[in-house]
């Protein structure tokens, strides 16, 4: 099937003028102009082929490869081939992480319904199972069924430190992970800078100074193009789980 072709068109701005996550676009459709944030998921996810478009073809998105490929050469260098994992993706969208992980099994997680139904559309294969639930406030009966999945891998990739997925869910599925587990995530370069007081940026700062998370990797990186042509760099961590996150560094 021919995927769709979208009119997208960004606003006129000053170079910076918008924060990463205030971006928005305008959408021609059916004659009309509809506008859209990039973090209106749902919306996007509804339009085959859209997301692709604007995040991969547009702005030239190449985080779940450069994850994808960071990670690989990490457990070869520990190894430990990925294909006797079994993977967590946290914020799976609509699979485009899940897609490129040959593992023993691919668990995808998300908190709207709309990422399953484009995932199940695009890509169906991507995933052993996907659950739509919100992490952070995770049941019992989902949470001692996804323990059994035995998992031994968390990805979570351009999904971390913009209110998409708050510090209790990322630690709900960090801790999932099985201790000597292995994840892989990525995050925008100023959660690192000693003036970031968020609460991710926090707990992150919290895990590169314990013995919580043994990094194997931290490397600087061009993640995508903002809508005005300038290049967003982001940092792709890999590491090797030691321990839970206790409930004292979970803070929003």
């Amino acid at each position: 099937m021919t995927p769709q072709i979208h009119n997208i068109s960004f606003p006129v701005t000053e170079p910076g003028a918008l924060d990463q996550d205030q971006a928005y676009f305008y959408l021609r459709e059916n004659g009309e102009q509809v506008r859209l944030r990039f973090h209106d998921y749902a919306e996007i996810y509804r339009r085959p082929g859209l997301y692709e478009q604007l995040f991969y073809q547009r702005l030239r998105c190449i985080s779940p490869r450069k994850a994808h490929d960071v990670l690989e050469k990490v457990l070869k260098d520990n190894h430990v081939e990925l294909s006797s994992l079994r993977v967590l993706d946290l914020g799976a969208g609509n699979g485009m992480v899940g897609e490129l992980l040959d593992a023993a099994r691919v668990i995808g997680v998300d908190i709207v319904e709309e990422a399953r139904a484009a995932c199940e559309r695009d890509r169906p294969h991507a995933y052993d199972a996907y659950y739509v639930t919100d992490m952070s406030r995770l049941d019992a009966a989902t949470a001692a069924e996804m323990k059994r999945w035995q998992i031994d891998c968390l990805t979570c990739i351009a999904a971390l430190g913009f209110g998409d997925i708050p510090v209790p869910a990322f630690a709900q599925a960090f801790n999932l992970v099985q201790d000597g587990g292995w994840t892989v995530f990525n995050l925008k370069e100023t959660f690192l800078h000693e003036s970031d007081r968020s609460g991710f940026s926090r707990l992150v700062k919290g895990l590169l100074v314990s013995d919580i998370l043994e990094v194997h990797h931290l490397e600087r990186y061009r993640h995508r193009l903002s809508i005005d042509g300038r290049p967003l760099f982001y940092y792709v961590l890999v590491g090797r789980k030691r321990g839970d996150i206790p409930p004292g560094m979970v803070r929003a």
